[in-house]
């Protein structure tokens, strides 16, 4: 898996940082990754319910895909990112959500990874970072992503059923 055409190194600033995320998801479709994770204390000032953005992560999801999130809490998405809440309602299957509430949120690293890319979102404040596709970037991103999945419960159903 390639991440042709997608940035390398340091990125600043909430342009930057939102338009790295619209092109890593592209990307992720026009290539078909098979594994994405996206992780943020509470994904707010992420643009997941913009048109483009749920259309690139209709265009990506397939079977045999895998998407896992990681959040302190999901509270401001179905407010913020009705899209995304749709897309993930519909492939539930294939979406993995995860909580850890008791997270600082400053220390929950604001990242998408992939097997081919990383972009890590080091102040979240300020927007600043940085992407590559090294690899001891992404395993570096991997393994402290993996350190929070641990710490993580299951989070931010597809589906609330009433009594």
């Amino acid at each position: 898996m390639s991440a042709a055409g997608l940035p390398q190194g340091r990125f600043e600033g909430r342009d930057a940082f939102l338009g790295l995320v619209r092109d890593a998801l592209a990307t992720a479709a026009a290539q078909g990754w098979r594994e994405i994770i996206l992780s943020d204390a509470t994904f707010a000032d992420w643009p997941l319910g913009e048109r483009s953005v749920a259309a690139s992560l209709q265009a990506w999801s397939a079977s045999g895909r895998r998407c896992i999130l990681l959040a302190r809490h999901y509270d401001e998405v179905p407010r913020r990112h009705a899209r995304f809440v749709t897309w993930r309602q519909t492939w539930s299957h294939i979406i993995e959500a995860h909580g850890c509430r008791s997270a600082d949120p400053l220390e929950l690293p604001s990242a998408i990874w992939s097997p081919g890319w990383v972009m890590h979102r080091l102040d979240p404040e300020r927007c600043n970072g940085v992407c590559g596709a090294e690899p001891e970037r992404r395993l570096a991103l991997r393994e402290l992503l993996a350190e929070w999945l641990q710490k993580s419960a299951p989070a931010f159903p597809a589906t609330t059923l009433g009594l």
